[in-house]
């Protein structure tokens, strides 16, 4: 009878459990999210791109403009400044990494100060307080400042891993934290937390968007990247797109989303309207996207490609298997296929096993694509850039802080995009070509040497091929 008693239980904690995992995966997501806005004509667009190199002595050289433009752009707005970034702290291997978190965070002090009536939103993600077991000094100093500071609240958002997060959210969820309480090392630079940070950790989602709205004159200026305000990315390839118009409004109400979801008020923004509407009067039209809208731009570009149409890349991350399946597809059909990714062998000083790019690329290689590795030494490739260079038509790029991977573009993280459509010739579209011609450069006289052969990096092992397979699929991953 006790037998029973015991087997009976144990089968309803199951079914309890089955239940949240696959209720918390598949639930609506909350208002505002995964949104597609509509093509606006962009203004005063701007690629601006992160590369680090060596010279032929080895010397490391740097050419890293975004955070100069995000600190220009803080330096001149007069009503409104909001901030959402992903990483937000100066944890790094050594001094020798630019303190960009410490830079963000005077430039926006500095800014309040000398303006006291400029209202500055700081949206981010948890991770920076070890999900509220550490004390953030750069977070304390804001909040001190009078600057409303949002620490995105993940838990309304579906689990990517629910064969942790069912469990986390019976047994551990309500215990909040305590970020003066910590007694275990904190895997992420200094300082210690506590056993519920890491109980937290294993859920792999984020507010991974990296965005600036503000105002510049009598309009708003909106700037999506994939650079975050961290020591240890400060030396990361990255892509920023800067623009004005509509469509800076469309990406202001995309945080409006992330505030209210972190049940934040949204305040009356001190800004004007949006007085262009529509497609009007631009060289460029742009979208902002957010979180699996991404996806499914990312699938129509790739889509579009026919005979000797030319679709680029550049990214960290390449596992989403749509996306792979929809790339070998555009090479049966005759499209030229450049894909440029990071070897994933580095992760702020800590090796990696290669998972899950290596894995791509051999099934990539396979199927007769051109795959090459980001030249990296310690920093990582970490852009996100997909552009159609089609020979008839208007040409797609397709920029932001997505990763092509499901917990990227599948409803899990938080994600912001841009997807930008334009004549070939125009200078945003002109840029992002010269950018990638200029990152898969290779052979005998290309100085630097920004790129590698597929056979630098590869590993066509079938085990780890199936354990990439096994990682994406289930959520039991970090990619």
């Amino acid at each position: 009878m006790h037998m029973i008693s015991f087997r009976l239980l144990v089968a309803i904690v199951i079914l309890v459990l089955l239940a949240t995992g696959l209720y918390n995966t598949l639930k609506p997501l909350p208002a505002g999210l995964s949104k597609s806005a509509p093509a606006r004509a962009l203004y005063d667009a701007r690629l601006i791109a992160d590369v680090t190199w060596r010279n032929a002595s080895g010397e490391r050289r740097q050419s890293h403009g975004i955070f100069d433009e995000v600190f220009r752009l803080i330096g001149q707005a007069r009503k409104l400044i909001v901030v959402d970034m992903f990483l937000f702290n100066d944890s790094a291997q050594d001094a020798s990494f630019e303190p960009l978190a410490e830079k963000l965070t005077t430039a926006l002090i500095r800014r309040k100060q000398k303006l006291p009536d400029l209202m500055v939103v700081v949206i981010t993600d948890p991770l920076n307080t070890v999900y509220g077991g550490l004390e953030q000094t750069h977070f304390k100093r804001l909040r001190d400042a009078g600057i409303t500071l949002v620490e995105t609240d993940l838990r309304p958002l579906r689990d990517p891993n629910p064969a942790w997060s069912a469990i986390w959210r019976w047994c551990c969820q309500w215990f909040g934290n305590n970020p003066g309480g910590g007694w275990l090392p904190n895997a992420f630079g200094e300082g210690k937390v506590t056993l519920r940070s890491y109980l937290a950790l294993p859920n792999f989602k984020a507010n991974h968007r990296k965005t600036l709205v503000v105002d510049e004159g009598d309009r708003l200026r909106g700037l999506i990247t994939s650079a975050n305000p961290h020591a240890g990315s400060s030396r990361h390839w990255n892509t920023a797109i800067t623009f004005t118009g509509p469509a800076a409004h469309d990406l202001l109400s995309t945080e409006e989303a992330v505030m209210t979801l972190s049940g934040v008020p949204v305040p009356d923004w001190p800004v004007p309207e949006a007085t262009v509407t529509g497609n009007q009067g631009g060289e460029l039209q742009g979208q902002v996207l957010t979180e699996s809208a991404i996806r499914e731009a990312a699938l129509d570009l790739v889509r579009l490609a026919g005979q000797d149409d030319h679709i680029d890349m550049a990214m960290f991350y390449l596992s989403h298997r749509a996306t792979v399946k929809a790339l070998k597809e555009a090479h049966r059909r005759g499209a030229r296929l450049r894909i440029l990714l990071d070897q994933n062998q580095d992760a702020f000083g800590h090796a990696k096993n290669g998972i899950p790019n290596r894995q791509v690329a051999f099934e990539l290689k396979q199927a007769g694509i051109d795959v090459r590795w980001c030249n990296t030494a310690g920093e990582q490739c970490h852009n996100k850039l997909l552009l159609l260079r089609p020979v008839r038509g208007d040409s797609r790029l397709l920029v932001g802080s997505a990763n092509l991977t499901r917990r990227n573009i599948d409803d899990y993280n938080l994600e912001t995009s841009m997807l930008v459509t334009g004549a070939g010739t125009t200078p945003v579209m002109a840029s992002a070509t010269q950018l990638f011609d200029r990152l898969w450069q290779s052979g005998p006289g290309s100085t630097p040497v920004f790129s590698l052969p597929y056979e630098e990096n590869a590993d066509e092992s079938r085990l780890q091929y199936w354990r990439y397979r096994f990682m994406e699929a289930t959520g039991l991953s970090t990619f």
